[in-house]
């Protein structure tokens, strides 16, 4: 350890003396220790040394980073006392705290932990001492376990069992005593739940309350992704008991209370597979030359009652979940697919938004309330198509009609500032058995703009009918308690970062506002279509965009640049959309506005649920893309670069959109070298550079189904 001197003669602290006392004093917060404790600590024996680690203490005293608790002996002052957060584990095992004393994250090295997981809502001790320019902090209390289940493969040796997880951010499998297994056995896939956690005990011990069955049938694995999000697969006999009671058949004295809509041309478009047919579209002209558009929801909450068992489990799922093989509804079959779905040829009660428009598009009057339809024929979205694409078929009128009422929407809605993402679809064609024989590809066509923009509509006039004070006798004259779907701008330091990125394939994108941004990104997403860095820059660009949510702070829909904006059109498997109902209900009836604070953990919730939904059914995807790779091991695919990390570089395939990981111990022609700023890996001796956007070619080389992943190597050009 070399000592410096400084051009007045004062001997300086040796290099990293400092960091490595700052580290001492930061691994234990609440200790105190004096000079010799610290040298001791850190590995110093000289004398002379033991002396500059003394001088040392007494300059961080001086700086406010200790505090002198009695003479010789120190303890690390707090930068702030206590903060609280949410725990985001990294993928080495330390953690960021993420909170809203702070506009960064605290940093948790491993150690500081003290069996915090991911996603738990912890009390951190502050150390005062910034290190590598970012705060840092101790977990001292565990406030909110995130989850106490996990699923994983069962391990058992002679006196204990382990279950290995398969979350990538749980950093320790779960200890089974041999008692507790309950029938599992080596190998099987199971649900373990945390009982205890002792201090001093790296793992924490669970029992299986849930067998699954093998590894890598298609049930099992289905089943898994289900259980590794916390949603519920079934629903409790009491819920399915319930729904049974429901009456399906629509009373006259129910009709005479509805505006009647039975006479009216009605029709369903939806994915051709689909059973739960939430939303009908009507059309007829009116005397006045003018077009009356009818959106027509199922009217769920006309069945499901507040205060019900049906409704705490709607509540409790918050969503449908579409995993890549089925629908695990939010609520029971009877009502998702029979009583409440618009089917063809039957009487349905609705909530509806009907609106006078001009050839123009442009809502001259509108109306809320409830209905009763009958749906003339049900369409599929491939069916539609036709139509518009010149083909015969039945209402075509009322098809060609409504398209070109959408078409006028949807143009207007993009000029105003709206975004035009429509991301591909990846979809499987599988056997009776689930076995992924094909990968096919979903996109947006004028069938789905059609639905897409009327519905986008009702939510739109829904959410202002309520939110714009003055507009409406159900306002009362100001703005009351409703339910918003809100997407707030992007991050500048992001949609900066992507900027730079697209300039390397020759785009490009103004920053110079709101409404620039939008126009040169439409754009932008004209000029990749259909091209093999479309899904890549396409997902680049959603990344970039912040998370639509539920709010009852309306801070206004930014990707759709609507300032007022709301679910009312899918009540059969969004939960919000039934709160919308309600509260539309009530203020159509003159009631007093409802409580934000309550409103709003509803909406947390709700958010909350469609984030774990949304992951399973990219879980699912992802399952199932491994699966189809591992049958072409060996084979080789032209791909793209599409991500970059200090472990490896992730490669999209472009005939089918499977991504897999090139490991850094496979790039072994050099020594490469992350460069996180510049999305890229160097070759220290060759200089080699694999960056994002790259075109390269690959091989299938490893599948693991357990962890989802598949590996690659580079093959290299001749």
């Amino acid at each position: 350890m070399n000592s410096k001197k400084s051009k007045k003669g004062k001997v300086t602290q040796p290099e990293g003396l400092l960091s490595q006392i700052i580290s001492v004093f930061n691994t234990n917060p609440t200790k105190t220790f004096n000079y010799k404790q610290v040298a001791k600590k850190i590995g110093v024996r000289d004398s002379s040394v033991k002396r500059l680690v003394d001088n040392a203490l007494k300059e961080l005293e001086k700086n406010e980073n200790l505090i002198e608790v009695y003479p010789g002996k120190y303890k690390l002052k707090s930068r702030g006392g206590y903060v609280v957060g949410v725990v985001e584990m990294n993928p080495g095992g330390s953690a960021f705290v993420v909170t809203e004393a702070f506009s960064e994250p605290v940093y948790i090295m491993e150690r500081n932990l003290n069996r915090a997981l991911n996603g738990d809502t912890v009390k951190v001790f502050m150390f005062a001492i910034r290190r590598k320019k970012r705060l840092e902090g101790e977990v001292v209390e565990v406030l909110k376990r995130e989850r106490e289940t996990f699923v994983g493969m069962v391990e058992i040796s002679k006196n204990f069992a382990f279950l290995v997880t398969d979350n990538r951010q749980m950093p320790f499998d779960l200890f089974i005593p041999l008692k507790n297994l309950n029938g599992a056995k080596p190998g099987d896939k199971a649900i373990a739940r945390i009982v205890e956690w002792p201090e001093h005990v790296k793992n924490p011990i669970a029992e299986i309350i849930q067998v699954l069955g093998k590894p890598g049938d298609h049930e099992v694995e289905m089943h898994a992704i289900m259980a590794e999000f916390e949603l519920p697969l079934e629903f409790p006999q009491e819920v399915v008991a319930e729904s049974e009671t429901i009456q399906e058949g629509i009373t006259k004295e129910e009709i005479a209370r509805r505006r009647d809509f039975r006479k009216i041309p009605t029709f369903t478009i939806d994915p051709a597979d689909a059973k739960d047919f939430d939303d009908a579209l009507s059309l007829q002209k009116l005397p006045n030359g003018n077009w009356e558009v009818g959106v027509h929801i199922a009217d769920v909450t006309h069945y499901v009652n507040t205060k019900t068992l049906l409704d705490e489990e709607a509540y409790n799922r918050g969503t449908s979940v579409y995993l890549v093989d089925r629908v695990v509804p939010m609520l029971p079959e009877r009502l998702s697919n029979f009583i409440c779905s618009l089917r063809p040829g039957e009487e349905k009660l609705c909530y509806s938004a009907v609106f006078e428009m001009n050839e123009q598009a442009e809502v001259l009057n509108q109306w809320f309330g409830r209905t009763v339809i009958l749906s003339d024929h049900r369409f599929a979205y491939e069916d539609a198509q036709k139509i518009i694409e010149g083909g015969d078929g039945p209402m075509k009128e009322q098809i060609l009609s409504l398209h070109n009422l959408a078409s006028v929407l949807r143009s207007a809605r993009l000029k105003s500032g709206s975004f035009a993402f429509d991301k591909v679809e990846v979809k499987f064609n599988l056997d009776d058995k689930g076995k992924p024989l094909g990968v096919f590809f979903k996109e947006m066509k004028e069938a789905n703009h059609l639905i897409e923009e009327f519905m986008l509509l009702a939510n739109k006039r829904v959410a202002e009918f309520i939110g714009k004070p003055g507009e409406n006798k159900a306002s009362g004259g100001k703005a009351k308690t409703f339910v918003y779907r809100i997407h707030d701008r992007p991050d500048a330091e992001k949609i900066q970062n992507f900027s730079s990125f697209i300039h390397r394939f020759g785009y490009h994108i103004s920053l110079s506002g709101d409404k620039a941004l939008s126009s040169s990104m439409n754009k932008l997403l004209n000029q990749i279509h259909g091209k093999k860095e479309q899904n890549l820059i396409e997902t680049l660009a959603i990344r970039a965009m912040a998370k639509a949510i539920y709010s009852t702070n309306n801070i206004g829909h930014y990707g759709l640049s609507f300032r007022h904006y709301t679910h009312f059109t899918s009540p059969i498997r969004r939960y919000p959309d039934m709160m919308v109902h309600r509260l539309l209900t009530h203020y159509l009836e003159n009631g007093e506005s409802k409580s934000a604070k309550k409103y709003e953990k509803m909406c947390e919730h709700a958010s909350e649920m469609e984030r774990r939904a949304a992951d399973a059914e990219r879980s699912s995807i992802k399952y199932k893309q491994v699966e189809f790779m591992s049958g072409k091991i060996g084979q080789e695919f032209d791909g793209v670069i599409s991500g970059v990390t200090e472990w490896g570089i992730y490669v999209e395939i472009v005939v089918n959109k499977c991504e897999g990981l090139v490991p850094m111990r496979d790039l072994d022609d050099d020594f490469y070298e992350f460069d996180e700023d510049n999305y890229r890996l160097v070759g220290r001796r060759n200089k080699k550079v694999f960056q994002l956007g790259d075109p390269v070619k690959v091989k299938m080389a490893r599948a693991n189904l357990v962890k989802k992943q598949m590996d690659f190597v580079i093959v290299e050009e001749e």
